[in-house]
Formats: C-alpha cells, structure tokens, sequence
C-alpha cells in the first residue's frame, strides 16, 4: 500500500512539473497550518473538537413511530441563501447522508419533512456548505 501511495504520489508531482503548473502539486501537498491559527468553521468541523455549529438542527419529534412523518428545522446563519443542506444519520462509526435535503430559505432558515424506519435511537445531524450542525436524537419505537 506504501508503495502504491508512494509511486501516485511521484506520478502527479512529475506530471505537474512537465506541465509546468505547480497547482497541481500544491493541492496533493498541504503544508500544516500554524500552531497559532484560527482555526474556521470548516476546519473546526473536521477535527470534531472544537466545532462551531453555525448550522442548528432540531427536531418536532424526541420518540416517533417507524415511518411517521416528523420534522428537522434549523437556521443556517453563516451560509446564504439557497445553500444545499442535507441530514446525516450516524451508522456504526460513519456518518451516512439520508435522502432528506433542501436549500435554505431568503431568511438561511430551513425546515424538513423526515421519515426513519430504523428502530431504536438514531442520531441525526444537518451539514451543509462545509458546516455541521451539532447531533441530535430521535427515537424510533
């Protein structure tokens, strides 16, 4: 596997250099950020530590029946207008991307029609625009 890594590696760095462009090299190898620096939204979202959840989520229900209609709704305050917001539900160790998605409103607000049939307690959460909302729950009996 190093071996592989290794040799695509050099492949996209020689590629770039007989290109002449050395954007592609600098997208592969990132430097790391400053001890000191800020860390953004996006950033912040990727680590999991600290995280700014600049979107909200909330639900209309704590305890449904499987496959009863139920609400997600939030605001979305760093994002404009129109931006694509979709609900994950956490599987095991991953986070999957359910069917449920929208844009937000003129006012960044957003609300949506959910269906669970996964029995027991799912836990939930919006992204959108590179930011995540904190995670919510939502038992299904």
């Amino acid at each position: 596997m190093e071996r592989f890594t290794r040799t695509t590696l050099t492949g996209i760095v020689t590629a770039a250099l007989l290109a002449g462009s050395m954007g592609v090299a600098a997208a592969v190898i990132e430097p790391k950020p400053a001890a000191n620096a800020k860390k953004t939204s996006i950033s912040a979202a990727a680590d999991g530590k600290h995280e700014r959840h600049a979107l909200t989520a909330r639900s209309t229900a704590a305890g449904i029946q499987a496959w009863r209609q139920f609400r997600v709704y939030g605001s979305a305050k760093e994002l404009r207008p129109g931006t694509r917001v979709a609900l994950q539900q956490k599987r095991g160790k991953r986070w999957v991307t359910l069917p449920a998605s929208m844009n937000t409103t003129r006012k960044a607000t957003y609300k949506m029609r959910v269906y669970l049939g996964l029995k027991g307690r799912n836990t939930l959460r919006i992204i959108g625009g590179g930011l995540v909302s904190k995670p919510f729950t939502v038992t299904v009996h």
